[in-house]
């Protein structure tokens, strides 16, 4: 899904987001996310964003320290999303798609008088998120596509091999990395992966650890 929008750095990208924190979520430079907008707070963060910018900063809470908050602190990087799809359902939810533009790191939160809340953000160290497919050469592809087949064949997943054979590096590595069921942890190391490289190499090693665990999710199905 391509973009209206141009995004050619990080002066093309609000210094100040709006944040939705949802806890397992990963969004990545030009991946696809699909949300169900329920609560009023993001309700009113969704409008807000269609006036402006059409932009939401997608992060995650800290996994539990045991101590339930209605303010929980949240990690420090995260993902800028544009929104690209729009529809209201008629019984009060918004069904939106977010198409990742660059990683950032959170600066500062903001005091607000919104009921959502929002951060100044940096995108400086992500510079190459903004290049599409940089550094695809560089991924074991070969190594990758064996690990996601031990893990289907243990897991019994459905998976569509014709797309992820016919995908660019780029999209094949982020798709996988955004819906393999892995837990909050394992999804924010894949997000900080520095390179696409590493991600691969990250995304690999995750599977084989979930794979010697005997985890992962039978009810799952990636297409």
């Amino acid at each position: 899904m391509g973009m209206n929008a141009v995004y050619e750095g990080a002066g093309d990208c609000p210094e100040v987001v709006p944040l939705f924190p949802l806890s397992g979520a990963l969004l990545l430079p030009r991946g696809q996310m699909p949300l169900n907008v329920f609560e009023p707070r993001y309700l009113a963060m969704v409008d807000d964003a269609l006036k402006a910018g059409r932009v939401i900063g997608m992060i995650q809470p800290e996994p539990e320290t045991g101590r339930q908050s209605e303010i929980p602190p949240l990690l420090k990087v995260g993902c800028l999303g544009r929104i690209t799809q729009f529809a209201e359902t008629g019984d009060g939810r918004y069904i939106v798609t977010l198409t990742g533009i660059s990683r950032f790191r959170l600066l500062d939160e903001l005091s607000v008088t919104t009921a959502y809340r929002q951060a100044k953000v940096d995108y400086s160290e992500f510079a190459g998120d903004f290049v599409a497919r940089i550094g695809e050469e560089e991924v074991d592809r070969k190594g990758l596509l064996k690990a996601l087949r031990s893990f289907a064949k243990a897991n019994e997943l459905k998976i569509d091999w014709k797309g992820v054979n016919e995908a660019p590096n780029e999209a094949l590595v982020n798709a996988l990395s955004m819906m393999c069921p892995f837990g909050p942890r394992e999804k924010q190391a894949l997000l900080e992966a520095r390179s696409l490289k590493d991600r691969a190499e990250v995304l690999v090693a995750i599977t084989e650890i979930e794979l010697a665990r005997g985890g992962g999710n039978p009810d799952t199905t990636l297409q």
